[in-house]
């Protein structure tokens, strides 16, 4: 029956469908960079663990947390399509190993108290994953974004010559995640069902461990008190949730925005480190993130630059299309 004029529901105010969709991607991918950053709180509260443990209970409840994720998001057939496919299930191997080896240096350093070091790596990590596009994706490098890499190489030569060895925590963080940042890309994959897919991967050996410790020297999580179990079992929201809110903020927000808001997390683990943990900032650290971040300010500003172009040519283009 078709409504009438008296019947019509009243008038409701009219949201720009697109700019409702940016402003809840920016506040979804903001509170995912956020958690990540914060997550050095939550896993200080576990340095009375080893940090291969925590890696395996990280993989055990991410797993048992996906599962169900990916079936009510209607993800199942991706991720059944995922595991049939070799050449993307051995693409996952790698990225899992990566990752993996990722997580257990970011725990490791939270553990040793090195936080400092932690923070760097992730601000020198999307330098690095320019380098990664150069050399396999045929990229050029633009003059600011050469002149961003050169400051934090010479930010790196800074803190090597300061400590008399490489960084080798920043460094490792940096290059691992940029490594599975391109694996991830290049692989036709959702970012749901792949992180399954990596979970799954890791935890034959996870369960192994955990079985091979209980009966040895015993875990924490069956001879931990209450708190430490709790904590241990939030190890899977603590990876899954932060994956989830990026995901859907990096569907509906400007690439630009999106390159932007990455440095939360490094900032918030660097200001948490240095104001709530007493890390040491020497002399070194200051010259060195003074240059890394004054390379970042020019590679973010040639990204936003860059992109505000393209966006223009587009907008000239559709303008010229005939009706």
């Amino acid at each position: 029956m078709t409504n009438t004029a008296s019947d019509a529901a009243p008038p409701q105010p009219i949201v720009p469908g697109p700019s409702r969709e940016a402003l809840l991607g920016t506040i979804s991918a903001g509170t995912g960079y956020a958690l990540w950053g914060f997550s050095v709180i939550f896993y200080k509260q576990l340095t009375g663990v080893s940090p291969f443990e925590v890696l395996a209970h990280r993989s055990v409840w991410t797993v048992l947390l996906l599962v169900p994720a990916v079936w009510l998001l209607h993800r199942f057939g991706l991720f059944r399509a995922a595991v049939k496919d070799r050449k993307v299930l051995g693409a996952l191997a790698m990225t899992a190993a990566l990752i993996g080896s990722n997580w257990f240096v970011f725990i490791y350093s939270i553990n040793a108290s090195r936080v400092v070091e932690t923070s760097l790596g992730y601000f020198i990590n999307p330098l690095v994953s320019v380098l990664i596009g150069v050399l396999f994706l045929s990229e050029k490098l633009t003059r600011p974004q050469l002149a961003a890499v050169a400051l934090a190489a010479l930010g790196v030569a800074n803190m090597t010559y300061a400590l008399g060895t490489l960084p080798w925590i920043s460094l490792f963080l940096a290059f691992s995640f940029a490594a599975y940042g391109y694996l991830r890309k290049v692989t036709p994959v959702g970012p749901v069902e792949g992180l399954l897919v990596e979970m799954l991967v890791l935890l034959p050996a996870s369960l192994a461990y955990l079985f091979w410790l209980e009966g040895n020297a015993g875990t924490s999580f069956m001879a931990g008190d209450p708190w430490t179990i709790f904590l241990l079992v939030m190890t899977g929201p603590m990876t899954a949730v932060p994956l989830l809110l990026f995901t859907y903020g990096a569907q509906r927000i400007r690439l630009a925005t999106l390159g932007l808001m990455q440095y939360f997390a490094p900032t918030i683990q660097f200001f948490i480190a240095v104001k709530f943990y007493g890390e040491h900032l020497t002399d070194a650290h200051i010259v060195t993130f003074a240059l890394i971040w004054t390379g970042l300010a020019i590679f973010s500003f040639d990204t936003w630059r860059r992109e505000r172009e393209l966006r223009r040519l587009a907008r000239l283009g559709a303008a010229k299309e005939p009706l």
